[in-house]
């Protein structure tokens, strides 16, 4: 079964997935997309790390800022039996991103990507907890690269949540789960 978990900055969507995680599985696996690039998100991380370690909860931790589609694909051949949490799909949008930053069909590579993705979370047969950010709520972005972002994690964020069987925005620490109470043209 795959959730997908999404908010704002600060919202609670990390903690809750990882919550949601431990509910329902005697151990996990973490992967985090994030790439270090200074020293506060060093520091960040590894804050994340100790906190992880701290819970009791047996994490296997796994750090994969870019080959997220085969890395799943491969815990799937593997028979990996533990809940799987991915934390965050927009992180792993930005490295994509400024890895293809100033190439012409920058977007169109990302998206094959993003396509890539949905297509390994729609067939993965295992329990996955994807996080991902809430990002169009905010004021357009005032340079193309931000624009760009914020539109493309807007699809990746629909795609996901057409194939995941639970979605859950967080706000002020609170999830509410929507697909159950999503309104229905039919």
């Amino acid at each position: 079964m795959a959730v997908l978990v999404t908010g704002g900055a600060r919202s609670g969507k990390s903690s809750f997935a990882e919550k949601l995680a431990m509910h329902g599985s005697e151990r996990g696996v973490y992967i985090a997309t994030s790439h270090i690039y200074d020293e506060e998100m060093k520091e960040r991380v590894e804050l994340h790390q100790q906190m992880r370690l701290d819970s009791g909860y047996p994490w296997d931790t796994r750090e994969e800022p870019f080959q997220l589609r085969e890395l799943l694909l491969h815990m799937q051949e593997s028979g990996e039996d533990a809940v799987v949490l991915v934390d965050c799909l927009t992180l792993w949008l930005s490295n994509w991103l400024l890895h293809h930053e100033g190439e012409a069909d920058a977007s169109v590579r990302v998206m094959k990507r993003i396509d890539e993705l949905v297509e390994a979370v729609s067939s993965y047969r295992g329990n996955l907890i994807l996080v991902t950010n809430e990002v169009g709520d905010g004021i357009v972005p005032e340079y193309p690269l931000g624009r760009s972002f914020r539109d493309l994690a807007g699809r990746m964020n629909q795609r996901l949540a057409e194939v995941c069987e639970q979605v859950f925005l967080v706000t002020v620490g609170i999830p509410m789960e929507l697909k159950s109470r999503a309104y229905r043209l039919e």
